[in-house]
């Protein structure tokens, strides 16, 4: 279980951090329904995101900051679910990007479960 976790540990920071990427590259505009969000809170996403990032993968290097992880994890999958309710509070009729949010909530809710109850650092 542990390796599994690590691997979706590693995979998901890696997501997250392509994802602050393509924050700083595009605006809220990019996405329709995510217009809602203001662009300074948008902006604010980027390093939210590189932090939780961080968090999923430095107990590999430094074990003593396993707290880290299901924190991290818990971070990005409440951004994903304020995504996902932004995108219905819009009401949008094409809901694919809402259920890939909440998709990646749920790796993170497993990832925080795993972390805290299963396998913890």
């Amino acid at each position: 279980m542990n390796i599994i976790l690590w691997i979706l540990q590693a995979l998901l920071a890696l997501h997250t951090a392509i994802g602050a990427g393509w924050k700083l590259l595009n605006s809220e505009q990019s996405i329709p329904t995510l217009t809602a969000i203001p662009h300074g809170v948008w902006m604010v996403l980027i390093p939210f995101e590189l932090i939780c990032a961080m968090g999923l993968v430095v107990p590999a290097i430094a074990p003593s900051l396993g707290w880290l992880v299901p924190l991290a994890a818990i971070g990005i999958a409440i951004e994903m679910v304020v995504f996902s309710g932004v995108h219905l509070q819009a009401g949008a009729d094409q809901n694919g990007p809402m259920f890939y949010w909440l998709c990646v909530a749920a790796i993170c809710t497993i990832i925080a479960a795993g972390r805290w109850m299963i396998s913890p650092l």
